[in-house]
């Protein structure tokens, strides 16, 4: 049961919000426990945060993270998208029913997927995203979908993600893949592109900054080569 902190950790409220960004950081396959302290996952977004926050095109937008109450996915607990619905309801309590997009890295951009049939998600960013085969797509409706991978990532698969936007856009959902030259699973080498494009691609999706006029209808980034090595199914590797 959620403890008494809630899920939602605000980061910045502005006055007269209009919109907000969820950022919700990776963790593990399996784990009942709570994260730890420090908590690393948690600590590599917050320069996604910064970076939103400091846009001038953002100063109405509310910028928060989920807390999750277990470290993993956990099987078909899916632990962290009732994470995720519940910041949004507390999110609701504190600023109203705002457009939101959702910005997931790994085991993060997988629950944020999951948790795009909410009302209130506008989108969803993923970063190097934890798309397994069959991830389900037919909830996603009029969400937008927007998956940056690094092709060399050795924990999640690229390919995992550009299969994710194929199906939804089979499905009618507006879905677009970037593939991101370099950065790898945790996004450390040239750390700045890749908060300068979740940011610019965040606040497009929020009708706040100009997103390209091809994004939805680029052709689908393909992994070339042989697949990485994943960690075995239901294994406690990081995410």
């Amino acid at each position: 049961m959620r403890g008494p902190a809630g899920a939602l950790v605000l980061h910045r409220v502005p006055q007269d919000p209009t919109a907000a960004v969820l950022l919700l950081h990776g963790g593990r396959a399996q784990g009942l426990e709570a994260p730890p302290r420090p908590n690393l996952p948690g600590l590599r977004m917050r320069p996604f945060a910064r970076a939103i926050s400091g846009s001038g095109a953002a100063r109405g937008v509310v910028v928060a993270e989920v807390r999750y109450e277990h470290r993993g996915w956990n099987g078909n607990r899916a632990d962290p998208v009732h994470d995720v619905w519940q910041a949004l309801r507390e999110l609701c309590c504190v600023a109203g029913p705002l457009p939101v997009v959702l910005v997931g890295h790994s085991m993060g951009g997988r629950a944020a997927l999951r948790a795009a049939a909410d009302p209130l998600v506008r989108a969803v960013v993923g970063l190097a995203p934890w798309c397994p085969p069959g991830e389900p797509v037919l909830h996603l409706g009029d969400t937008a979908v927007v998956l940056l991978h690094d092709e060399a990532d050795r924990v999640t698969d690229a390919r995992g993600s550009w299969d994710y936007v194929r199906r939804a856009r089979a499905r009618g959902a507006r879905a677009a893949g970037i593939a991101m030259p370099y950065g790898g699973h945790a996004m450390l080498r040239r750390a700045p592109v890749w908060h300068r494009v979740a940011r610019d691609t965040t606040l497009g999706l929020l009708g706040l900054a100009p997103l390209p006029e091809t994004l939805f209808t680029d052709r689908v980034p393909a992994a070339p080569g042989p697949p990485p090595r994943l960690p075995a199914p239901g294994g406690s590797a990081a995410r």
